[in-house]
C-alpha cells in the first residue's frame, strides 16, 4: 500500500443488519414524542433554535473530499441527474457568493433563512402558524391522493375484466353474447365514470374524459385583448408556419414509442464564432507598469478578463483569479511570453503586478458606443445578422420544418460556473470543426465546414435528437445542438414527463405504503432506501449523484454527509447543505418518530464528518427499485407528480366568482402557485437590485400619494368651506412627505416629461431618416420642450405659494372626487404588488410553474375562468407549451 492510501482517513460504514437491541437502544435514546404529529411537511425555512445540541452541520464536506462513486467498477451515475431547470438562463440562476470565507462553516456563512410568512402563500395571518396551516393541507391531499389511487387501479381492473369478456364472448360464435354489467355511476373517491365507449381504449388518460355531447375539438379560447396589440387568430384548417397543415402530435398515440426518433433530417450544421480581433496598438496590458504586447491567443486571454472588471463577484473571487492566471501563464509559455516597448521579453509571473485597466477601458467604450448607435442602424445590424443565421435557424425533421434552439457553437471565454465552482475562472477554448460531429439523415446534403477545416465525424442516428455536438475542455462534457423549445421533439418530452408524472398518480399509495413498513426493516440497506425515498416524496429532495474530484460539491439526498444534517429531539430535522447549481438548502422540518430514529443510526459512531449517511444507497440502485412499481419510475418523478398534484387539488377547490376581476383571479392562481413553490422548497436567493426595486415602487406610491394631496388643494382653491367639512388633517401633505422630497419630485416630474419628449423626438427623427426624408431641425424640439418649461415654472410656484391652482377641463369638487378614488384603486393596486414582491423574494414561483407544474393546469385555469393566457405564459412559454394549450379544454383532470 502507497504512503498516499495510508493517509486516506478510513471511512465508515454503516452495518449491514440493524439488531433488535441496536433498536431498542435508540428508542431510549429518542425518547417519546407528546402529541399527535403530522409529518412530511417542511416548516418552510422555519427558525433555527439553540437546542440543536445532537450535532452541528458545517459543509458539504471536507474532511474527506468530493463523494466517490459508490459501484465496485467506480462508474458514476452523473447520467441520472435532474436536469429540469437546464433550459433558465444563467443570470437568472441563484448562486452562493463567491467572497465567503471558505474557514468559516456553512451555518455562519449566511443568515438562517426567514420563516414563511402568511402573505407569503396567500392567506390571512391568523394565531396559527403557516407551517401548520400547510401541513394540515398537504396531509388531506395525501389522503386524497391514496383514496383517488385505489379508485383508479379498480376501474382499470374493471375495464380489463370487462375486455376480457368481451374477447371470450366474441370467439364464441355459437353461444349468446355474455351480458354485461352496467359500468358504476361513481367510484368511492368521487371519481367521476369513464364513459362505456370510452373504457376500451388502452390510450385514455388516466382521469376522466369530456361528458358526451361536447365537442371533441380543441376549444379555442377568445382573443386576449392587451393595449393595442392583437391576437392572431388560428384559421378552421389550423395550418402552421409557412401554410403548412399543423402536426398535432400529441394526437398520435405512435408518436415517440420506438427508438427510432426521425426518418429523415436535414440541416445546415452550425455557426462559428468569429475569430478574435487583436486590441489597437495603443491599448495594452500594464505589467508592473510597463506597457507590454502579447501573441494574439495569450493577448485574447487577457481581453477577456478585461472585458469582466466590472462583474466583481467574479473578477474578485480568488478561485477564478488562481485559475484563469494559471491558463494564461499557460498560453505565455506556449508563445512566447510578452514584449514591452523595445521588444525586450517580459516574463509575467505575480498576478498581482497585472493591470487590465487599460483593456477594460477599450471595451467599456466599445460597448456605450454600440449602445449610443441609433436604433435605425441597431436595426439594419441587427437583419444583417439575422439573415446570415437564417439557413442554420430551421431544419427538416421527417419533412416538417423544425426550429433549431442553440445552433451557435459557444464562443471562448472565462468559465463561470455555478456557485462555488472549483474550475471557475479557468479558459474555454476555442471550438473548432474538428471537434464537432454531425448528426443528420443518410440521403440528406452533409453541411460544409469552414474554409480549410473538416468536421470530426458525420453519423446518421436516428435514436438521436441532437443535430451536432462537441466536447468542451472545462469539465469534458458533451454539448448539443437540440431543436428549439417549441418543437416537436421537444414538446413530446415535455409531455412524457408530465404523462410519466401523471402514472405515478395510480401507484403513489402503495409506494408509500411500502416504504412506510420498510422504514423498520431490520436490512440497512431497505431502511436507508425507505428513509431515502420518504425525504424525497415528502420533503421535495433530489435524489443526488457522485461527483468528481474536479466538481462543484454539490449534494441531494443519496449523497448527504454527516455534517449536513443535525437532529433535534424528538422529531426536528435541521438539513444544510448545497444542492443543485450550488443553491444552499438551509430547511428545519418535523419528520416522522422513526424516520428520526433512522437518520440517529445512520449517523451513530463511529460516523463523523465527511462520512455518507445513506453509505448503502446509490441513486441507480434507488431509481432501479422504484422502476419496478412502474416502467421509467425515477427519483425526479416525484417532484413534477407532488407539484401538479397538489397544485390540481388547490385550483380544483377553487370557484368561478364572476364578481372577481382579472386580477383577482391571477392573485389566486398565484397564490396556489406559491404554496407548491414553497411546499416543494424551490426558493432564491434575494436579487441584488430587490432593495433598489422596493425604494422605487415606494417612490410610485409616495408619488400617488402627493398626487391625492395635490388634487385635495385643487378641490379646496374651488370650495375654500370644504376645510372645515372634511375631517382634520384631509389637506395636510401625506405623512413621510415633506418639503424637501416635495422639492425633489418636482424636479423628477420635469426631467421624466423633458426625457419622453426628447425620446419621442428622436424616435420620430430616426424613422425620417429610415424613410430617407429630412429629419426635424432643433428648434422643432425646443418648440416641443416649452411643455416641460411651463410645468416646470408652475411647479415652482406652488412650491413657493403653498398652494396649487384647478387645472384640466370641467374642473369640479365631484370630478376631484372621482380624481381621489382612481388615486386610491392606484395606490391599493401598487401596495398589492410591492407586497407580492416583498413577499416573493426568496419563492421560485417560476420554477414551479415552468418545470415542476403540469403546464395543462395552467390552460384548465385560464379556460375555466376566462383569463387571458398571456397573464400565466410568456410568449416564449406559449410557443414552448403550445402542446398544451392546443390539447386540453376546461374539463381535463391531471
Amino acid at each position: 500500500m502507497s504512503d498516499s492510501e495510508d493517509d486516506k482517513p478510513l471511512v465508515a460504514k454503516s452495518k449491514a443488519i440493524i439488531s433488535k437491541s441496536d433498536d431498542k437502544a435508540m428508542d431510549k435514546q429518542n425518547g417519546t414524542t407528546n402529541g399527535s404529529v403530522m409529518p412530511g411537511i417542511s416548516l418552510s425555512n422555519g427558525p433555527v433554535g439553540d437546542k440543536m445540541d445532537v450535532d452541528k452541520p458545517t459543509t458539504n464536506g471536507t474532511t474527506t473530499g468530493k463523494r466517490k462513486a459508490s459501484l465496485a467498477n467506480g462508474a458514476s451515475y452523473k447520467d441520472e441527474s435532474d436536469s429540469d431547470e437546464d433550459d433558465q438562463p444563467l443570470k437568472k440562476r441563484k448562486t452562493i457568493a463567491a467572497d465567503d470565507s471558505d474557514d468559516e462553516p456553512l451555518r455562519k456563512k449566511t443568515q438562517k433563512p426567514p420563516q414563511a410568512s402568511a402573505a407569503q402563500i396567500g392567506e390571512e395571518s391568523g394565531d396559527e402558524p403557516i407551517a401548520k396551516k400547510l401541513q394540515k393541507e398537504k396531509a388531506i391531499i395525501e389522503k386524497r391522493a391514496e383514496k383517488e389511487a385505489k379508485a383508479i387501479r379498480k376501474g382499470e381492473a374493471a375495464d380489463a375484466k370487462k375486455k376480457a369478456k368481451k374477447v371470450e364472448s366474441d370467439d364464441e360464435d355459437d353461444k349468446p353474447l355474455v351480458k354485461r354489467k352496467a359500468a358504476p355511476k361513481k367510484q368511492a373517491n368521487g371519481v367521476k365514470k369513464v364513459k362505456k365507449e370510452e373504457s376500451d381504449s388502452d390510450d385514455h388518460p388516466i382521469v376522466k374524459k369530456k361528458a358526451t355531447g361536447k365537442k371533441t375539438a380543441v376549444k379555442e379560447e377568445a382573443p386576449a385583448k392587451k393595449g393595442k396589440a392583437k391576437v392572431k387568430e388560428e384559421s378552421p384548417e389550423d395550418e402552421g408556419e409557412d401554410g403548412e397543415e399543423e402536426y398535432r402530435w400529441w394526437e398520435d398515440p405512435s408518436k415517440g414509442d420506438g427508438t427510432i426518433k426521425w426518418t429523415t433530417l436535414e440541416h445546415n450544421g452550425v455557426v462559428f464564432p468569429p475569430e478574435y480581433e487583436p486590441l489597437p496598438k495603443h491599448v495594452k496590458l500594464l505589467y508592473d507598469g510597463t506597457p507590454v504586447s502579447m501573441h494574439p491567443e495569450a493577448e485574447e486571454i487577457a481581453h477577456a478578463f478585461g472585458a469582466m472588471l466590472n462583474s466583481a463577484h467574479n473578477v474578485e473571487n480568488p478561485t477564478f483569479q488562481k485559475n484563469f492566471f494559471a491558463d494564461f501563464k499557460e498560453m505565455l509559455d506556449k508563445t512566447g511570453h510578452a514584449k514591452d516597448n523595445d521588444g525586450n521579453r517580459v516574463k509575467i509571473a505575480k498576478f498581482d503586478k497585472c493591470d487590465f485597466k487599460p483593456i477594460f477601458n477599450y471595451v467599456d467604450a466599445e460597448r456605450q458606443a454600440k449602445k449610443a448607435l441609433p436604433a435605425a442602424e441597431k436595426k439594419n445590424l441587427k437583419a444583417e445578422k439575422d439573415e446570415k443565421e437564417a439557413p442554420y435557424m430551421f431544419c427538416m425533421w421527417d419533412g416538417r420544418k423544425q426550429k433549431v434552439g442553440n445552433f451557435r457553437v459557444e464562443p471562448p471565454g472565462l468559465f463561470r460556473g455555478r456557485g462555488e465552482h472549483p474550475k471557475t475562472g479557468k479558459w474555454k477554448k476555442r471550438v473548432m470543426p474538428e471537434q464537432v460531429t454531425i448528426n443528420i439523415g443518410k440521403e440528406a446534403m452533409v453541411p460544409k465546414p469552414p474554409e480549410g477545416h473538416k468536421w470530426k465525424e458525420v453519423k446518421h442516428d436516428q435514436e438521436g435528437t441532437w443535430l451536432a455536438m462537441w466536447q468542451e475542455n472545462i469539465n469534458s462534457a458533451y454539448k448539443y445542438v437540440m431543436l428549439a423549445a417549441n418543437s416537436d421533439i421537444k414538446g413530446q418530452s415535455d409531455y412524457k414527463k408530465f404523462e410519466k408524472a401523471r402514472e405515478l398518480k395510480k401507484h403513489i399509495d402503495r409506494i408509500r405504503k411500502d416504504y412506510e413498513k420498510e422504514l423498520k426493516s431490520e436490512v440497512m440497506a431497505e431502511r436507508q432506501r425507505a428513509t431515502a425515498v420518504y425525504l424525497i416524496d415528502r420533503f421535495a429532495l433530489r435524489a443526488g449523484n457522485e461527483k468528481g474530484d474536479d466538481e462543484a460539491d454539490t449534494v441531494g439526498c443519496c449523497s448527504l454527509k454527516f455534517e449536513n444534517v443535525t437532529l433535534s429531539p424528538p422529531n426536528k430535522v435541521l438539513f444544510d447543505f448545497l444542492g443543485k447549481d450550488s443553491i444552499r438548502f438551509c430547511d428545519e422540518v418535523e419528520v416522522d418518530p422513526q424516520v428520526f430514529k433512522n437518520l440517529k443510526i445512520f449517523k451513530r459512531s463511529p460516523k463523523r464528518e465527511g462520512d455518507e449517511i445513506f453509505d448503502r444507497l446509490t441513486t441507480s440502485g434507488l431509481n432501479k427499485h422504484l422502476s419496478n412499481y412502474m416502467p421509467g419510475l425515477t427519483a425526479k418523478v416525484f417532484r413534477t407528480y407532488n407539484a401538479s398534484y397538489t397544485m390540481s387539488q388547490l385550483l380544483k377547490g377553487m370557484f368561478d366568482d364572476h364578481t372577481l376581476s382579472i386580477a383577482d383571479k391571477v392573485k389566486s392562481y398565484n397564490d396556489a402557485n406559491r404554496k407548491v413553490a414553497i411546499l416543494c422548497n424551490h426558493k432564491r436567493t434575494v436579487a441584488a437590485t430587490h432593495a433598489q426595486t422596493m425604494e422605487k415602487m415606494e417612490e410610485k406610491i409616495n408619488g400617488l400619494r402627493y398626487q391625492q394631496y395635490r388634487v385635495k388643494q385643487m378641490m379646496l382653491a374651488l370650495e375654500p368651506k370644504l376645510k372645515k367639512k372634511k375631517p382634520e388633517g384631509f389637506f395636510d401633505l401625506p405623512k413621510g412627505i415633506d418639503k424637501e422630497w416635495q422639492q425633489r419630485h418636482h424636479d423628477a416630474l420635469v426631467e421624466e416629461q423633458r426625457t419622453k419628449i426628447q425620446k419621442k423626438f428622436d424616435k420620430e427623427n430616426e424613422k425620417l431618416e429610415a424613410d430617407g426624408e429630412k429629419p426635424m431641425k432643433a428648434k422643432e424640439l425646443e418648440e416641443r420642450m416649452e411643455v416641460a418649461d411651463a410645468l416646470e415654472k408652475k411647479l415652482k410656484q406652488e412650491f413657493k405659494k403653498g398652494k396649487v391652482e384647478p387645472e384640466g377641463k370641467g374642473a369640479s369638487v365631484d370630478k376631484y372626487e372621482k380624481d381621489l378614488d382612481k388615486l386610491d384603486t392606484r395606490i391599493a393596486t401598487m401596495k398589492t404588488q410591492s407586497e407580492d414582491r416583498e413577499n416573493n423574494k426568496e419563492v421560485a414561483l417560476g420554477t414551479s410553474k415552468i418545470n415542476y407544474i403540469d403546464p395543462r393546469l395552467t390552460v384548465v385555469f385560464s379556460k375555466k375562468f376566462n383569463v387571458p393566457i398571456e397573464r400565466f405564459f410568456s410568449k416564449t412559454l406559449r410557443e414552448k407549451f403550445d402542446w398544451a394549450i392546443k390539447s386540453v379544454d376546461e374539463e381535463w383532470e391531471f
